[in-house]
């Protein structure tokens, strides 16, 4: 290739990406307010050309019938585009459509497979879904050392469901020597942070039953452990 053409090659691309980054914004403009017919003659042709995050929003289009007849398979067809190109969230999406058995046939292996590899990516949700896998020997045998592994880095980034696993883990001893404080602490912050209401619910309650087992030392430092935590950032 002479250097004019490569060039000229480098320009349509630098191009495509401006256009590209536009169309992407509108689209999702457009898909926040709702206008998912905006959104979907925006994002489609994007979406054909190979940019991952414009996959990603049309599988959710497809998988929550916005905009488009609901259609769990063509769903998994755009997340599947977008996960091989390793977006953390379409991956965390086709995870849980083989683990859900929505528009692919159940398979906990392939559910592994991808929460896996979001979780390596860092992306909390996965973390705490692989956690689950573990623990209840879903695609993988049973593993609660891993599975308290992927809770804890779940955990440390401020996922209230796996901050709940965690302080359950340390109350109970399960896959880890049994630590009132840290129990106390984990619970405490999946109750101060929780947006899920299970987390929400009932981690102030076992929080305050344990606390029953402790003396007031034990509960001061916990409770200190729980104001000065701050979560880590993506791995």
């Amino acid at each position: 290739m002479t250097k004019f053409k490569s060039l000229l090659f480098i320009a349509v691309l630098a191009g495509f990406a401006v256009l590209a980054h536009a169309g992407f914004k509108d689209g999702k403009a457009a898909y926040d307010r709702g206008d998912y017919t905006k959104a979907y003659k925006e994002f489609k042709p994007l979406a054909d050309q190979g940019l991952a995050g414009a996959q990603y929003i049309l599988g959710l289009m497809c998988q929550g019938g916005q905009g488009v007849p609901q259609d769990y398979a063509e769903a998994v067809k755009w997340f599947r585009k977008a996960a091989e190109q390793r977006d953390d969230e379409a991956q965390f999406e086709l995870a849980w459509a083989y683990a859900d058995g929505n528009g692919v046939e159940q398979d906990y292996a392939e559910a592994l497979k991808w929460f896996s590899r979001a979780a390596e990516q860092g992306f909390p949700p996965a973390q705490r879904e692989l956690g689950g896998l573990y623990a209840n020997g879903q695609g993988v045998p049973q593993d609660h050392a891993e599975a308290f592994k992927w809770y804890r880095k779940a955990a440390e980034h401020g996922d209230d469901q796996a901050q709940f696993e965690l302080a359950w883990a340390y109350a109970d001893g399960n896959s880890v020597e049994q630590d009132f404080i840290q129990a106390y602490m984990w619970f405490a912050l999946a109750a101060a942070h929780g947006d899920d209401t299970y987390a929400e619910d009932y981690a102030g309650d076992f929080k305050d039953s344990l606390a029953e087992k402790m003396t007031p030392v034990q509960i001061a430092e916990a409770q200190r452990l729980a104001r000065e935590w701050k979560p880590k950032n993506k791995d």
